[in-house]
């Protein structure tokens, strides 16, 4: 028999846990999992923090893979203080390593998403068996070691320096994570994905692994989702790259900027969207948008000049985007996320605004360049017919 004294449930029977300590506790609400998804949450937060602090003005982010185990992620930013500066709202790196969400941005269209999660540098630290924190900021650098998430020291000078910026090495701990190995490719990718979204960054990848020898990636790309949408040309092996369609532009009703780039070339359709500069990989109106509008501009060109086919017209949006390679990548103020995974992007209006500027600047391309026009319609028909 289960008596009333066992069933009580008041104020006594709650646990309070706060900062590292949760984090510790329930690693996977803070961090997806404890495998794989998980460890690479940990570079991805650091290195979200390091992009965000050179976004503005440009700058570059190194993440070395260390013979030891280690991940190093060091930006040469402005460098952020130590202690917290209330007159001027600046945390500190120490707080932002002890307490959650401490110096969070707001999700705006000027905050660059790398994690998913998002939760901060309190969850690289409080899972990490060892991390070390330096800053290079007005003359002088200062360090501060924690063990899982806990400092040994108080922060202390450690030297002088004629250069800016933060260094964040932390070692997975092992009594937490499944393994703490990474895939070198798989961080080559992200940080790849990153650079192309956010063009004023550069981004490298060293691996410093015995096992693996000394590698090195570099990613800048200065056109942004041209250059993305030209690189997903070339993975296809087509040649189409010289005919891609980008553009930018800001709608102040969605509170925010869209980045554009698209082209025709194969069969199959692959469309990438983002938002803020995450991965919508259930879609969301940003892409429903892009369909409206780039059907809505074919149609009107090739109706127009009589050059689309009854068969065509039937076929309607899938047919005018079959063999449509393109990224929509949307930077908003106040992005409505549908769902807690983050995944699929809601706003009525976002919707609206991509449709309204695909269908504008596209069918100002088409009329520009009609030879393209024509055998890009061309392609259309042709697919239609056949099916």
């Amino acid at each position: 028999m289960t008596s009333a004294e066992d069933l009580r449930y008041d104020a006594a029977c709650i646990e309070v846990l706060e900062g590292v300590e949760a984090v510790r506790k329930r690693p996977g609400m803070w961090v997806g999992s404890t495998g794989e998804r998980g460890l690479y949450e940990l570079v991805f937060e650091a290195v979200g923090r390091a992009v965000n602090a050179v976004l503005a003005a440009g700058g570059r982010v190194d993440v070395t893979l260390t013979s030891d185990g280690g991940v190093i992620v060091e930006d040469d930013g402005p460098g952020l203080p130590f202690d917290s500066d209330e007159n001027r709202e600046v945390t500190g790196l120490e707080t932002m390593l002890t307490r959650y969400q401490a110096g969070r941005e707001p999700a705006c269209r000027h905050v660059a998403y790398v994690g998913h999660f998002h939760a901060g540098l309190i969850v690289v630290n409080a899972l990490s068996g060892r991390l070390t924190a330096e800053v290079r900021r007005e003359g002088v650098r200062r360090a501060q070691e924690y063990v899982r998430g806990v400092a040994l020291v108080p922060p202390a000078a450690v030297g002088s320096t004629t250069t800016t910026g933060t260094t964040i090495a932390f070692w997975p701990d092992a009594e937490i994570f499944e393994t703490t190995r990474y895939s070198f490719a798989v961080l080559a990718e992200r940080l790849r994905q990153v650079a192309f979204l956010h063009r004023g960054v550069e981004l490298s990848l060293t691996d410093h692994r015995p096992d693996a020898g000394t590698r090195e990636v570099r990613f800048r790309f200065p056109e942004g989702v041209r250059d993305f949408v030209a690189a997903l040309d070339a993975e296809t092996g087509c040649s189409c790259a010289e005919n891609v369609i980008a553009f930018e532009h800001e709608d102040p009703r969605m509170a925010g900027t869209m980045e554009v780039a698209l082209l025709w070339c194969g069969r199959d359709a692959r469309l990438r969207g983002f938002a803020n500069g995450r991965r919508t990989f259930e879609g969301g109106t940003h892409l429903d948008g892009f369909r409206d509008g780039l059907a809505t501009a074919v149609t009107e060109y090739g109706r127009d000049r009589g050059l689309l086919t009854p068969a065509a017209v039937d076929a309607g949006a899938d047919g005018i985007l079959e063999g449509v390679t393109a990224v929509v990548s949307v930077k908003l103020d106040h992005p409505e996320f549908l769902g807690a995974t983050r995944t699929l992007l809601g706003g009525a209006e976002v919707r609206a605004c991509l449709r309204d500027a695909v269908r504008e600047h596209v069918g100002a391309w088409l009329v520009e360049h009609a030879e393209d026009a024509a055998r890009i319609v061309d392609g259309i028909n042709r697919r239609a017919d056949r099916d």
